[in-house]
């Protein structure tokens, strides 16, 4: 367990609590923490890794609320399974790819300041008309297309470039920006593909389509990006970890 720790960043713009979530949960995918492994309790990790209690405890249950620990009375933190791949949860397909030792890449398709419609604006909370970035894009993994990933998000994301979006997933843009998606509303479904979609994705014309709506919040409720996204089902699929209360 020591050395997850080694190159922790104490100075850069990633929160510690989330450097200490994604150490451990890496750890739990590579099969570094079996099931059943348990986990130093929050003050002995935070004195052994000179970080404050409230900060472990974040990265703690992150991870509970994930569905890969549990906490269980007078026997501790334990590791609930070694590996989840693309569970219904609020990661990005970037994340997903990234933890099943997928290397994922992205072309950017469009991008684009408009203004939203109504459809957009009841999503996100805002006024129909006010700014948002408009973005679409087509994520790769091991170079066979998976997925295009359509978004929309307020005026203040409204900076962010081309640049980064070629370079890291959303949800990792937006963790770098401080901000925390708390809550998300969901709904998956399926269709078959018209020609475009199927040009994008290297599939016939007409061929089944995985699809899912997303409208993200913060933990004030204020939206923070809306995603229409359709995926190649031979290729991806969602898994839903159940965890008792």
């Amino acid at each position: 367990m020591a050395t997850l720790f080694s190159d922790l960043d104490r100075n850069g713009p990633i929160p510690l609590y989330f450097q200490v979530e994604t150490r451990i949960e890496k750890a739990i995918m590579d099969g570094v923490l079996p099931a059943g492994a348990r986990l130093e309790n929050e003050v002995a990790l935070g004195e052994r890794l000179n970080l404050s209690r409230p900060t472990i405890r974040r990265a703690i249950q992150d991870l509970v609320n994930k569905g890969l620990l549990v906490r269980r009375r007078g026997i501790g933190t334990q590791v609930v399974h070694g590996r989840v791949t693309r569970g219904v949860e609020l990661t990005s397909l970037f994340d997903d790819l990234s933890h099943g030792n997928q290397k994922p890449t992205t072309t950017l398709l469009s991008y684009a300041i408009d203004k939203a419609n109504d459809s957009v604006a009841d999503r996100l909370g805002v006024a129909v008309g006010s700014t948002v970035l408009h973005i679409k894009r087509l994520r790769i993994a091991d170079s066979v297309p998976v997925a295009v990933l359509e978004n929309w998000l307020p005026e203040q994301f409204a900076d962010i470039s081309e640049a980064e979006l070629a370079e890291f997933g959303l949800y990792e843009i937006l963790r770098m920006r401080g901000v925390a998606i708390r809550v998300a509303k969901q709904k998956i479904g399926a269709r078959t593909s018209n020609a475009a979609e199927a040009a994008h994705l290297d599939i016939d014309r007409g061929a089944a389509l995985l699809t899912m709506e997303r409208a993200a919040f913060d933990s004030s409720g204020k939206g923070i990006e809306f995603g229409s996204h359709y995926y190649r089902p031979d290729l991806y699929s969602f898994e839903v970890t159940l965890v008792e209360k």
